[in-house]
């Protein structure tokens, strides 16, 4: 960079290019648009004026679909290589074109009215199929068999109306998910409302169709807010969600409180030492259908797997940035090689394939970002898309055999996940 090139700050740069600060970090972390530099004291990123034509394209790029992966390839790669990313990704934007066209036009033919609740109901106002989204997206994390026998409150989605945003959390205590929507109308304070996983998702159903939604929760003082009833409306159509811990609705046994405190679980998190850029359809697909733990671990083309410990960073020869691969391995298929981008020293990480998909399949894009801090604690799952889900899932460590997985609570293979899981994602208040 040259000394005298202007410098922006990344508000500057971001309204300069049409980008989010948000999304320019997420980038930064990525490593396909750096900062020219960074304050060694303050840690705030400035961008030179010279890289506003990288950045739009990056914008644009994204703005079409296109996986990031298959952006580095575009920006940085042969020129016969972008051809062939830029027309494959072309072909798939077909395929889907008349489905979202009809979806769209679908939406547009809605109509609905409002009516407006007061006093001692708290109201938040979202679109209909923002909030079915956002249930199907939580409801995977819900607890199912033994877990939710003996802790009722996990089989439910805790729904909250607090500081202007609507919040939907689920977990199963190795699972936790986190969607926050911002209504454009909220009225009256705190609510703390549990619904039963069945209801929300019969919920969804019934969102998907409406242009918005009004979110009604009664409760006159916000310390009581597990006594919050709550009720869904749009226009003259109304739905009553059931009492109990059954159906939803009103608690007074408090189970709303018994709930995991999952702000402190997020409040607790490391910073991700380690960062995996990958297709998320693509590890889905190389995870499913798996017997057994699955083991992630990056790798360079040739096949050397890098394991943990590497502490000074990447051992490739030449730094081959472009060459660096996702290993899925273990539970009884073939290893999976999936092109990746990764930050941080090496690693190897496993999972439960039962855990996993439905965190990959309730994600949004086409990339996945994985932050890891360490191979025994919760790994966050997020994509640059969407900023306002956030998934937690605990590794798990990988057995000798895969035939000790459908053992592993019994002969102590998770020990290490059971006791983060305890740690973070307390039952008992």
């Amino acid at each position: 960079m040259d000394d005298t090139e202007e410098l922006l700050s990344i508000g500057a740069f971001a309204r300069r290019v049409g980008l989010a600060p948000s999304a320019l970090r997420f980038y930064d972390d990525c490593g396909v648009l750096r900062p020219a530099r960074v304050d060694a004291v303050t840690g705030y990123r400035h961008y030179a004026a010279g890289q506003a034509a990288r950045a739009v394209r990056l914008r644009r790029l994204r703005a079409a679909g296109l996986p990031l992966v298959d952006v580095a390839v575009v920006l940085d790669g042969p020129r016969d290589a972008a051809r062939d990313v830029l027309r494959a990704h072309l072909e798939r934007t077909r395929r889907t074109a008349d489905e979202a066209r009809a979806v769209v036009e679908g939406f547009l033919r809605e109509a609905a009215g409002a009516v407006e609740r007061r006093g001692a109901w708290a109201r938040a106002r979202v679109g209909g199929a923002e909030l079915a989204s956002a249930i199907r997206q939580v409801a995977p994390a819900v607890a199912a068999g033994a877990a939710r026998e003996e802790f009722p409150v996990l089989g439910c989605v805790l729904l909250e109306l607090i500081d202007g945003e609507l919040r939907l959390v689920a977990t199963d205590r190795y699972r936790l998910a986190v969607r926050v929507l911002r209504p454009t109308v909220f009225e009256g304070g705190m609510r703390r409302v549990l619904i039963a996983a069945e209801t929300a998702r019969s919920l969804a159903e019934w969102a998907v169709r409406q242009v918005f939604v009004d979110v009604e929760c009664e409760g006159e003082r916000e310390r009581e807010a597990e006594m919050a009833g709550v009720r869904l409306r749009s226009g003259a159509d109304c739905r009553e969600v059931p009492a109990g811990v059954g159906g939803g609705g009103r608690s007074g046994d408090g189970a709303a409180e018994r709930f995991p405190d999952y702000g402190l679980v997020l409040e607790g998190l490391e910073a991700g030492r380690h960062r995996v850029i990958v297709d998320r359809v693509g590890l889905r697909d190389a995870v499913a259908g798996r017997a057994g733990v699955v083991s992630l671990a990056v790798a360079v083309e040739d096949g050397d797997v890098h394991g943990g410990g590497d502490e000074d960073g990447d051992r490739d020869v030449g730094g081959r940035e472009g060459g660096r691969v996702l290993e899925v391995a273990g539970g009884g298929r073939e290893t999976v090689r999936l092109r990746a981008v990764r930050t941080g020293p090496g690693l190897r990480i496993a999972f439960d394939p039962a855990v996993l998909v439905p965190a990959l399949e309730a994600g949004v894009g086409p990339d996945v970002l994985l932050e890891i801090a360490s191979a025994d604690q919760p790994v966050v799952v997020r994509s640059a898309d969407q900023g306002s889900f956030t998934m937690l899932v605990m590794p798990v460590r990988e057995c000798a055999a895969d035939e000790r997985f459908d053992a592993r609570r019994a002969d102590g293979c998770d020990d290490g996940m059971a006791e983060a899981a305890a740690r973070g994602l307390n039952t008992d208040g």
